[in-house]
This record gives structure tokens, C-alpha cells and sequence, in this order.
């Protein structure tokens, strides 16, 4: 079994590639792949509780996010940095997901035999 690691840097909404990167984790998945999620930069605004995207004519991607566990993709990372630079905090996202240091993520990322950013 291979190690994916799906890194996601995009704002929820404004382009599909956060989506995209969801919809990947889930493909892989079904594969009986091994697959973690990191959320980065502006990624870590797709963790958000209490989104409402039907202002802007969008669908939510919470609840796709919160089927990850369900389909196996149970490793969800996001970067510590990328909360503190944002003003965020663990209580503020709708997921549970584990804060990373930079140099934790360049563990991961050793650990991996592929990483795909999204």
C-alpha cells in the first residue's frame, strides 16, 4: 500500500481546487490507498465551522470534509503556522486535525510516496 499525501492551499471558494483536492483524497481512497491531508496557507479557511457559502451561491464543502474519516482518510493535518498567520485557532475549525510545525511537515513529507498539491 502506497503512502498520498494531498496538500490543499486554496481558499474555499473562488476557484474549484480546494474541492478538487477533497475529491482526490476521496478517489484515492477508494483505492485502499493510504491518504493524508495537509491544509495549508489559505487552505486552512476550508476547515472553518460555520461557513455559509449559499451567500455566494456555493456548496458547503464542510460536509464533504466531514466524510473524509468515513472513506479511510483519517490523517488530516493542517499547518500551525498557517492558523497563526490567519488569526485562527483549533476551536475555530469544524474537523478534528492535527497542527504541524514546519519541521513536522517535512517528516511528513518524508514519509510519503507521493504528494500531490492541489
Amino acid at each position: 500500500m502506497k503512502q498520498f499525501l494531498i496538500i490543499t492551499q486554496s481558499a474555499p471558494y473562488g476557484s474549484s481546487r480546494a474541492k478538487e483536492a477533497t475529491d482526490l483524497a476521496l478517489a484515492t481512497a477508494l483505492f485502499d490507498q493510504q491518504v493524508a491531508m495537509l491544509f495549508m496557507g489559505d487552505g486552512v479557511y476550508q476547515l472553518i465551522a460555520n461557513q455559509n457559502p449559499q451567500a455566494i451561491e456555493q456548496k458547503n464543502l464542510g460536509a464533504m470534509q466531514q466524510a473524509l474519516p468515513l472513506y479511510d482518510v483519517e490523517a488530516l493535518y493542517v499547518c500551525s503556522e498557517s492558523l497563526k498567520a490567519r488569526g485562527l485557532a483549533a476551536d475555530d475549525l469544524a474537523i478534528n486535525v492535527t497542527p504541524l510545525s514546519n519541521g513536522e511537515i517535512t517528516t511528513l513529507f518524508n514519509a510519503q510516496d507521493h504528494i500531490f498539491n492541489v
